[in-house]
């Protein structure tokens, strides 16, 4: 027999019936459950540590009153601490439940098991090292149960300076999207506004944006609007130079179809430039997502009256590094949400993509 049919023959066998029924197949159920035990169970051991272990380091836990619905509930750190892991692992084991019967989401939450599972482990780990132990430096790295009493103790006060984050990365990011898409448009289109803009957004676009800070806090009526321009400034930069780039590589062929079947140059500029460009677009809002949180974080550091970046000077100061942490939790939560909103976004509409692009 060839290699060449040795080759067509192995194939086959891979791609076989049997092939996709073996037990340890991640198409099987019963690999499918084996994945959600380990799941789950790395976040049954971090809770197990957490209850039996003793607590040999000098920690004072605190009890907290929380008015719940009318029920005064009595928490201390190592309860909300139990309380989130169990909710992450009922999480988990829900949307393993829910992937049993659709075949990319059980490949998806399947392949990601182990590292769930180490994430329970890595949690334990931290636990038994910055509170029940105390190995850790201090006070630079608190345990887990530690950083969820900030939220307890600050409830209220963290929520505040997370709504105003929110409300400065929503006003600052969206209009540095629409003008960047905008800009880059009317780079990508008319040549004259590719001449005289062009050279400009190339020689500001390289600054960083927190560089215009003093002229922003100058020149500008208050601290928030300054912050939401700069956050402008540093999307408007990525999202335009994608966006010409994007447009000025639409095929000269698509424009000569859209032409013989009538269309105008205002039909040109919405119908073919425009969705051509639009996977460019995409990137260069992705890009410019993490870029403008992080001038958002800079900017509430350096002048502003609230905010998670606030906070975490305002935290800083008094040596509450357990409560800097929950505000980096905080902003780790907001930014992979945001991008995975972006990313919902962007697969429906490039939905057309599908079966198109290599996995």
């Amino acid at each position: 027999m060839s290699t060449a049919a040795v080759k067509l023959s192995a194939t086959v066998k891979e791609k076989s019936p049997a092939a996709e029924k073996a037990p340890w197949n991640y198409r099987s159920n019963g690999y499918l459950l084996l994945k959600i035990l380990l799941t789950v169970s790395g976040f049954i051991i971090a809770i197990g540590v957490n209850i039996f272990f003793p607590q040999k380091a000098a920690v004072e836990i605190k009890e907290y009153i929380l008015s719940i619905f009318g029920l005064n509930i009595s928490l201390n750190m190592n309860d909300l601490y139990i309380l989130l892991l169990a909710a992450l692992g009922i999480y988990y084991l829900a949307a393993g439940l829910r992937a049993w019967s659709d075949k990319d989401r059980r490949k998806k939450f399947c392949k990601n098991a182990a590292f769930r599972f180490a994430l329970g482990l890595a949690l334990t780990v931290w636990d038994i090292g910055g509170t029940k132990l105390q190995v850790f430096a201090q006070p630079f790295f608190p345990g887990p149960a530690q950083v969820a009493e900030a939220y307890l103790a600050d409830g209220e006060y963290v929520l505040q300076n997370t709504l105003y984050s929110l409300r400065l990365y929503a006003a600052g990011f969206s209009c540095g999207v629409l003008l960047g898409v905008g800009t880059g448009i009317l780079i990508g289109w008319f040549p004259k506004v590719y001449y005289w803009v062009f050279p400009v957004l190339k020689i500001t676009g390289v600054v960083p944006a927190v560089a215009w800070m003093p002229f922003a806090l100058t020149l500008l009526p208050n601290s928030f609007t300054a912050a939401v321009f700069l956050i402008v400034i540093c999307a408007w930069f990525q999202i335009a130079f994608l966006t010409a780039q994007g447009i000025q590589s639409t095929p000269k062929q698509s424009y000569e179809a859209a032409r013989i079947l009538g269309s105008s140059s205002v039909d040109l500029i919405f119908h073919v430039a425009i969705p051509h460009a639009m996977p460019d677009i995409f990137t260069g809002i992705t890009s410019a997502n993490a870029m403008a949180f992080t001038t958002l974080v800079m900017s509430e550091m350096l002048g502003q009256p609230g905010g998670l970046g606030y906070y975490i000077n305002q935290s800083k100061v008094w040596s509450a590094y357990y409560k800097v942490l929950a505000a980096i939790v905080i902003m780790a939560v907001l930014f992979s949400l945001i991008n995975h909103i972006i990313g919902r976004i962007q697969k429906h509409t490039l939905r057309w993509q599908e079966g198109v692009l290599k996995k």
